[in-house]
């Protein structure tokens, strides 16, 4: 497949060679598109094998600068924590009435929270919601009471992330747009993230390969 010309004047910048984060994202930075926000995704592979319990990486990271990415939000709660979700900035709340429309295929979420309460309601469509990475869940304070905090941390841009069947985890870590200095620090913010969530099953060497790349440009690879 031929590479138009703006890919073709990235990959002579690249020149298949190993970089460091920060060379890495000013080729990105420096080759952007006028018209188009492109965003920077991490890709890491690691040494392990999430088909084995003690080996699965999985949990959000808060990046310091967002991900540029406006999230849309929905919460299962009633009452006060309803309230409280709405007031955080939830773009819809429900409980029954919600179970309902997600189980017709309106699933326009980027992230699903709900109070523990309500984890009855949600589980009647654990089909549903599952193969489309939304079942909300303890560990990535999903199911929660403080549905304040946690509405407020799906707006600012928290990042969830999960290794595949390949042992590959990867994410969007912000926009183009946001300028060397801050893509920097939410790439680091995400590689030291997963390097905290070394699973006690994993042996060896954790962290085999990381790249970054951009929406539609080229993959740099990072020396590790």
């Amino acid at each position: 497949m031929k590479k138009g010309k703006f890919l073709t004047d990235v990959y002579k910048k690249i020149d298949n060679k190993s970089y460091n984060i920060k060379d890495a994202i000013n080729i990105f930075v420096e080759s952007k598109r006028e018209k188009f926000d492109e965003t920077i995704e991490v890709s890491m592979n690691l040494g392990i094998d999430p088909r084995h319990a003690d080996q699965m990486v999985r949990g959000v990271v808060s990046l310091p600068n967002g991900n540029g990415k406006k999230m849309k939000v929905a919460v299962f709660a009633k009452d006060q924590k309803a309230d409280e979700a709405r007031e955080a900035g939830a773009d819809v709340v429900g409980a029954e009435d919600l179970a309902e429309d997600m189980q017709k295929g309106n699933l326009d979420y980027d992230r699903i929270i709900a109070t523990p309460d309500l984890m009855g309601v949600v589980g009647r469509i654990g089909k549903v919601l599952g193969p489309k990475g939304l079942m909300p869940n303890p560990k990535l304070g999903t199911v929660t009471s403080d549905v304040k905090v946690a509405v407020e941390a799906a707006k600012s841009g928290q990042v969830q992330y999960r290794a595949e069947k390949t042992g590959i985890v990867q994410a969007g870590v912000g926009k183009v747009s946001f300028g060397s200095d801050k893509l920097i620090e939410n790439v680091n913010s995400f590689i030291d993230a997963i390097q905290k969530a070394r699973p006690s099953g994993a042996k060896g060497t954790f962290i085999k390969k990381i790249s970054i790349s951009s929406t539609m440009g080229a993959g740099i690879n990072i020396n590790i």
